[in-house]
């Protein structure tokens, strides 16, 4: 991506945080490489983790983040507990991620966090049979970054 291609890319992160509060960036997927979607803003405008979705098309993930975001702001996540509020279509988890453990995928996240001060959370879906990670028989290309649920 070039200089002015970059420059453009932020303005635009930056004006979706300043009107919505947050921006969802996603990656699409390619050969050996696993789709993949995150907020920037809710830690700051929010008081909520960010938010990192794994392996799921670009409208669905910015659903689940856009009704996280709706849902939860200004409150506590309930960790590690199955969720039917975020979609119509499936339960979910939220689990604790280390930001570390994000560095190579949530670059816009650290780039507007300079100091490295905020939050993140990842959604946990099922499989097409309704089977969660952990699981016998869960069979689905989801990276998991943090502690699976049990």
């Amino acid at each position: 991506m070039n200089e002015d291609k970059i420059r453009l890319y932020f303005e635009n992160v930056d004006s979706n945080i300043e009107k919505h509060g947050f921006h969802v960036t996603y990656v699409m997927e390619s050969i050996d490489f696993t789709p993949f979607g995150y907020s920037t803003g809710l830690y700051k405008n929010f008081g909520i983790p960010e938010a990192f979705v794994s392996g799921l098309p670009n409208g669905l993930t910015n659903t689940l983040i856009t009704n996280y975001a709706q849902t939860f702001k200004h409150q506590k996540i309930p960790l590690n507990k199955k969720l039917d509020n975020l979609t119509d279509r499936f339960s979910v988890y939220i689990i604790a991620v280390k930001n570390e453990d994000l560095s190579e995928k949530i670059l816009s996240s650290f780039r507007c966090y300079e100091d490295n001060d905020f939050e993140s959370v990842q959604i946990i879906f099922p499989d097409l049979a309704g089977k969660f990670p952990e699981e016998m028989g869960y069979d689905y290309d989801q990276e998991i970054f943090g502690p699976l649920l049990k």
